[in-house]
């Protein structure tokens, strides 16, 4: 004899979920903690967010975190995994500097969570070096540049690893100085019309990144 039974008041019998279905649903709820987490961490910082605020905006119980992330750090971990291979996953190595800084200004100003996120690690004690931090020579931004310098898309004399902190600080600057938007530019960082101006003037400087050769003989 069977032992399903129905539930009460329905005609169904309950049905235990396949391991696919489980799987389905443990994929959704790795999901929704993660953009959860993402908008809890750069909202209030690691020290600032609840796992039981990321848990209720996810729409799970807070026991999930413990177990697909093994915590609050865990998650937080896997939270700039994630933003870090979707950066990387989405970088065109055959696109030219000028596009690589004019798609990172846009993906900011769109979402700029991930910024945040990464302002508010800067910021906190332990922050200051992200446990996977290398040598200059092997971070992937630097090692990109050298290879702009190698094919002459870049001036040879420049420093990649100054270059890429300050690539990095003019795609983060309208996150991070919003009020000073407003003072300069009289718009809102979010308006088009300040995206317009910055973005032109950022291709201007990265302009005179080029070899001086190529400045003053252009093709």
């Amino acid at each position: 004899m069977s032992s399903v039974k129905a539930l009460p008041g329905t005609s169904r019998p309950r049905r235990a979920p396949s391991p696919d279905e489980r799987l389905v649903d443990a994929d959704r709820s790795k999901v929704a903690l993660l953009d959860a987490a993402l908008e809890e961490f750069s909202a209030k910082g690691f020290a600032g967010a609840r796992v039981r605020e990321i848990a209720e905006r996810a729409g799970v119980s807070k026991d999930l975190i413990a177990y697909h992330f093994g915590g609050k750090e865990g998650l937080y971990l896997a939270v700039q995994r994630a933003w870090l291979d979707q950066a990387g996953g989405s970088a065109d190595a055959e696109a030219s500097i000028a596009d690589t800084l004019d798609r990172h200004l846009r993906g900011a100003l769109d979402d700029p969570r991930p910024m945040r996120l990464l302002v508010w690690r800067g910021l906190a004690a332990h922050g200051a070096a992200p446990p996977d931090a290398s040598a200059d020579a092997d971070h992937p931004g630097v090692g990109t540049l050298r290879r702009r310098q190698n094919n002459g898309e870049l001036d040879a004399d420049l420093d990649p690893a100054t270059l890429q902190l300050v690539l990095l600080g003019a795609v983060a600057a309208p996150i991070v100085f919003p009020a000073e938007v407003r003072r300069l530019f009289g718009v809102e960082a979010t308006k088009a019309d300040f995206v317009a101006r910055y973005r032109a003037g950022l291709l201007q400087l990265v302009d005179l990144l080029r070899p001086r050769a190529a400045r003053e003989c252009p093709p």
